[in-house]
């Protein structure tokens, strides 16, 4: 039967019979390419029997330590054999390193494999020396050959596997260039096939756009197991390592580490690395009590606010989304009785961490209450809540996970929504404040 062929986009990966200048799936234009099709396999032979739920086997997941218990926590307690991580970050960020750092501690007990597309061995070598690291039970291996690499991955029997990066590899039965639609899916799903048949720890590097998402198609995302971002300003050295999909851990659980001449360090404290470590308490800065996975992280919210030199005032947020602050500056005015629409609002969370709960609602209020009224909240306050579009104030999930690690961090007040606080006193020396509507915990800040 002769193979029909088929246009696929660039972008996303969609198919389509004909061809078209814009693609309906993404809505992107001139990035549908012809493609070869395949022959439809005989599926009549070697098919495997359906079997029932309770007929299926679970033993327990075995996991192997990383030499970084950072990254341990993100995997969700270690690396599960055969599994598939993918890591993705901006260029320079250390994607290189903390795979080399971790290679080279788990072959002290088991096989490793590191193939580069983008490197000699000599300069991956290099890298290594200056980092201190003797691995003498870590291979190397400059290709980019899917076929050669498997061929050479079956003869070493490695238990874990790099591929840096899967952009730079391809399958030469394909005509498309490294990095195409086409290649990054085949080539991935070959790795993929080949790490579960060989129960084979697998790690892919992934390149990312300048919008921040991974390059190739988004089916990439899903055929892996977990997807891991690197995080960081380029001229900070702190680096975050966060969990966007994990099949064997909690999504959004954070790694912090430090850049250092030797390699990145874990930090086993990040909340004190984000705390102000001076003795000015100035006004427009609040401590949050976030949650990153199963992790509370208490992290400081700067705010700055200042009357506009022209019409349009301006809101920049830095680590927090955008839209929702320009919500919460209406509500401010309208239950907090602070309006801001003539100055220019500045938010910020220090540290380079980044926000997404809502639970940072409560913390961004405060903060810009602080500098618009001059008066600086006390050192040894935090706070953290959800505020709902009539002022209402929201429990959030872990709140006495929170509490407690911010009184072990020394702190003394909090205050937080009523729902939050525990009948019975289990957060430790902390006296908290429970606020029902946003105006009570506006009255308690300036009571402090």
């Amino acid at each position: 039967m002769k193979a029909r062929s088929y246009y696929q986009c660039r972008e996303c990966g969609a198919r389509s019979v004909q061809w078209a200048g814009r693609c309906d799936a993404c809505a992107a234009w001139n990035t549908m390419v012809a493609m070869g099709g395949a022959a439809p396999a005989d599926v009549s032979a070697g098919s495997k029997r359906a079997m029932s739920l309770s007929e299926v086997r679970c033993e327990g997941v075995t996991r192997w330590s990383s030499g970084l218990q950072e990254l341990d926590r993100v995997l969700g307690g270690g690396v599960v054999p055969g599994s598939v991580v993918l890591l993705g970050g901006d260029p320079g960020i250390g994607k290189s390193t903390i795979l080399i750092q971790t290679l080279a501690a788990m072959s002290a007990n088991l096989s490793a494999l590191y193939v580069t597309g983008e490197e000699s061995t000599a300069q991956v070598a290099l890298r290594g020396r200056r980092l201190g690291l003797l691995a003498p039970g870590m291979k190397l291996l400059a290709e980019t050959n899917v076929e050669a690499i498997i061929a050479q991955a079956r003869l070493e029997a490695p238990r874990v596997l790099v591929i840096d990066s899967i952009q730079t590899v391809y399958l030469p039965h394909l005509a498309q260039a490294p990095g195409s639609v086409a290649q990054v899916r085949e080539a991935a799903a070959t790795l993929v096939r080949y790490a579960k048949e060989s129960d084979t720890a697998l790690f892919l590097v992934g390149h990312v756009t300048k919008e921040g998402q991974l390059a190739g198609p988004r089916v990439l995302e899903h055929m892996v197991d977990a997807v891991l971002y690197f995080e960081g300003d380029s001229g900070s050295r702190y680096r975050l390592i966060r969990a966007i999909k994990n099949r064997f851990g909690a999504v959004n659980e954070i790694g912090v580490f430090v850049m250092t001449e030797g390699g990145l360090r874990e930090v086993t404290n990040p909340s004190a690395l984000f705390l102000r470590q001076d003795a000015h308490n100035a006004p427009g800065s609040v401590t949050l009590v976030t949650q990153e996975g199963t992790r509370p992280l208490l992290v400081e919210v700067q705010a700055l606010i200042d009357e506009s030199p022209g019409g349009n005032p301006r809101r920049v947020a830095l680590g927090l989304d955008g839209q929702r602050l320009g919500m919460l500056l209406a509500l401010l005015h309208r239950h907090g009785g602070h309006a801001t629409g003539r100055h220019d609002v500045f938010v910020n969370v220090a540290g380079g961490v980044r926000v997404t709960e809502t639970a940072s609602d409560l913390a961004v209020l405060l903060a810009c209450a602080s500098s618009l009224t001059d008066r600086p909240v006390p050192r040894d306050l935090v706070v953290f809540g959800e505020v709902g579009l009539a002022g209402e104030m929201r429990p959030v999930p872990r709140g006495q996970e929170r509490l407690r690690e911010a009184a072990k961090l020394g702190f003394k007040r909090a205050i937080v929504p009523a729902a939050n606080v525990a009948k019975r006193t289990t957060h430790g020396d902390i006296a908290v404040f429970g606020a029902r509507q946003l105006r009570e915990a506006l009255a308690q800040f300036l009571k402090e």
